[in-house]
């Protein structure tokens, strides 16, 4: 059994944590969560054992690089004779940081875990060298529910998806890239996602419309309902609704928040179709000094807090919506003005001098009801 110990100190030294940490590897008094910091001039790795009791484990590697544990006696070593030890840990979500990692040692790694129970893992500030070669024929794969990765560089470039997804199990359901180096993904070589319902693309702000379709491979994202694009370079809403038709994606939700967005002049500008499932669309915070036109018919949910509408929208404007959110507009911060200065002379009735959040909680056009007038 000394074997297993020197594997695990071998690949536990690639978790995340923050930089903060006082000690090397701290785990909590409920056994719950072990964090390490390895940035000290002379790491102590073995302290990262205490970690094998640990649910949520996170340990930085110090910005590392780890290209010396390529040369230790287990990296070669057949991982099933360490099946049962890793079945045995209690590890369900692990996140993995701070460190150069030759790719054998991140596969080393996934083989192991490809044994355990983990359901979450994340790879941040990681720069991968090397190419992540393709799994043996007896390989379990990991079994992972959740994904996230960012700020991670990978030396194959688009291939890094195929190569990573090789690895996987395919019950992967939660996608989430960000400050990716390339997200131009060879679609030729990436295999479906079928039970992958939530892909999270925000924080990539030089992706644009036109990236968009490369990273949306084809009929990849069969069961897709939640498409995050938050701070993604996103230029208009009918762009982004012409790439998902180009890609063949469908989903419920989809949030646009945080772009710059730019109006088109007529609804039927770019002769887009939303996707047909479509319910949720989130254009908070997008820079809208108008109600884009061409939206959806009917809508469950619409966001359109912290723009810069100066008024508030017509229904004309507005698609069947259940639940509209406005607050954070100008229009709502000069109207509860002009009520407190002279409701006599505004328009609005007192029941609309309520706070901009009592607005976005009020649900299908109740705003415009009392500011309009409207029965």
């Amino acid at each position: 059994m000394e074997r297993a110990p020197c594997l695990l100190l071998l690949l536990l030294p690639l978790m995340l944590v923050s930089a903060a940490t006082p000690e090397p590897c701290e785990l909590g008094d409920d056994d719950i969560r072990c964090v390490c910091n390895f940035s000290g001039p002379q790491p102590n790795w073995s302290s990262a054992l205490q970690c094998m009791a640990a649910i949520e484990v996170e340990i930085h590697g110090g910005g590392r690089r780890l290209e010396q544990f390529l040369k230790h006696d287990n990296v070669n070593a057949d991982p099933r004779q360490f099946a049962d030890m890793a079945k045995a840990l209690r590890l369900r979500r692990l996140t993995v940081g701070g460190a150069q990692v030759p790719a054998l040692l991140l596969v080393g790694l996934l083989r192991v875990l490809g044994y355990s129970r983990l359901k979450e893992l994340t790879l941040e500030d990681l720069e991968i060298t090397g190419t992540v070669p393709p799994p043996p024929l007896e390989a379990t794969g990991l079994a992972l529910s959740t994904l996230r990765l960012r700020n991670v560089s990978w030396a194959t470039g688009g291939a890094w998806l195929a190569e990573l997804q090789q690895w996987l199990k395919p019950g992967l359901k939660v996608l989430n890239i960000a400050q990716a180096h390339s997200l131009a993904f060879s679609c030729e070589q990436v295999r479906a996602f079928p039970a992958l319902t939530t892909l999270d693309l925000s924080d990539n702000p030089g992706l644009g419309e036109r990236g968009l379709i490369a990273a949306l491979c084809p009929h990849k994202f069969p069961a897709l309902q939640d498409l995050a694009l938050r701070n993604a370079g996103m230029e208009t809403p009918n762009g982004v609704c012409a790439a998902l038709a180009a890609a063949g994606v469908q989903p419920q939700s989809l949030d646009l928040s945080h772009n710059s967005l730019r109006t088109t002049a007529h609804a039927g500008a770019s002769g887009c179709v939303w996707p047909r499932a479509l319910n949720s669309l989130s254009l908070s915070f997008a820079g809208l000094e108008q109600v884009p036109k061409g939206l959806p018919a009917e809508l469950r949910m619409l966001d359109l807090s912290g723009n810069r509408l100066n008024r508030a929208p017509r229904p004309d404007e507005l698609p069947k919506v259940g639940n509209l959110t406005l607050d954070g507009n100008p229009f709502l911060v000069a109207g509860a003005s002009r009520f407190q200065e002279d409701p006599m002379n505004s328009g609005v009735v007192p029941a609309c001098a309520r706070s901009p959040l009592a607005v976005g909680m009020s649900g299908t056009l109740a705003l415009l009801q009392r500011v309009r007038g409207f029965p």
